[in-house]
């Protein structure tokens, strides 16, 4: 990998740690992802409009249809990310989310497309497996006693939350590499117009009750915003380092991101069990980056 695409990476990483953060603390819901759809359009516009006024135009079926799938597999990504945070800890959904994907990849690989597996490929489940053990709670959580049920039940949503997720960024991903790296579209579009029809996707949901969407806006409307402005900026920069990096290096190094959640979000969000779901959240770094290089 190039120096040019792991920097682009890493950038994009902290980037979008944080505006994981910032979603956690807005609580929102469909709602929220349809304010920060509609103000991703409003204040990407010039840009949207400057890169795509001589090529968009000329798109065809095909440009149409990949654009449009990957706005529907974002769209299930985040109402189900954001589903995950009001019912459990982003330590442990955020992570679960970001390492799911390139484990997913790369057992399907292995089963259905006859490739091979490493060594270091399988130390590399095995630190994925480590990780999500530690973040679920590890050998405490077997412990837990009945009194505590209620954390218990809040752990195990985060789990399915978090790997739900990564289902949806494993499909994205794949869908998204292909139109930047095969049919070579412009990252930038690609994300920007499909922002745009996910926002018609949301429309039906978010303004189904016009009384309820006024007072969310009065609260959200700033969380929402900085989403807006830098989500975007991190996807974009990942896109551009598929252009640079084979995907099967890019997807696993951009986890990296894990390592950000859970140092920021253990230190604003106050959640339990710090030091065992940073542990886990290194593990399942270093695991699918082993994947992606095995």
């Amino acid at each position: 990998m190039s120096l040019t695409a792991f920097g682009l990476i890493i950038l994009a990483g902290l980037i979008h740690a944080g505006w994981n953060i910032v979603a956690k603390r807005a609580g929102g819901d469909s709602r929220f992802a349809f304010f920060t759809s509609v103000l991703n359009m409003v204040v990407w516009a010039p840009l949207g409009w400057w890169l795509g006024r001589d090529v968009v135009p000329l798109w065809g079926p095909k440009e149409w249809g990949i654009v449009a799938l990957s706005g529907v597999l974002h769209v299930l990504y985040f109402v189900v990310l954001l589903r995950g945070y009001r019912k459990a800890d982003l330590t442990v959904v955020y992570p679960l989310a970001r390492g799911t994907g390139p484990l997913l990849s790369s057992m399907i690989a292995i089963t259905f497309l006859g490739e091979s597996l490493s060594a270091l490929g399988a130390l590399g489940i095995a630190a994925v497996v480590g990780g999500v053990f530690l973040i679920a709670g590890g050998v405490n959580l077997l412990r837990t006693a009945a009194k505590e049920q209620s954390a218990r039940a809040r752990i195990h949503k985060g789990m399915f939350y978090g790997v739900l997720t990564g289902v949806f960024i494993a499909s994205y991903t794949v869908v998204d590499g292909y139109a930047v790296k095969i049919m070579l579209m412009s990252p930038i579009l690609v994300d920007y117009m499909g922002n745009i029809l996910r926002i018609m996707l949301l429309a039906p949901v978010a303004l189904r009750k016009p009384a309820e969407l006024k007072a969310l806006w009065k609260v959200q409307w700033k969380y929402a915003l900085a989403v807006a402005v830098v989500s975007p900026i991190a996807y974009v920069l990942v896109l551009y380092a598929m252009q640079h990096a084979p995907m099967s290096h890019v997807a696993p190094a951009r986890e990296v991101s894990m390592l950000f959640a859970a140092l920021i979000g253990g230190h604003l969000l106050k959640e339990g069990d710090r030091k065992a779901r940073i542990c886990g959240a290194v593990l399942i770094a270093v695991g699918v980056t082993a994947l992606g290089l095995g």
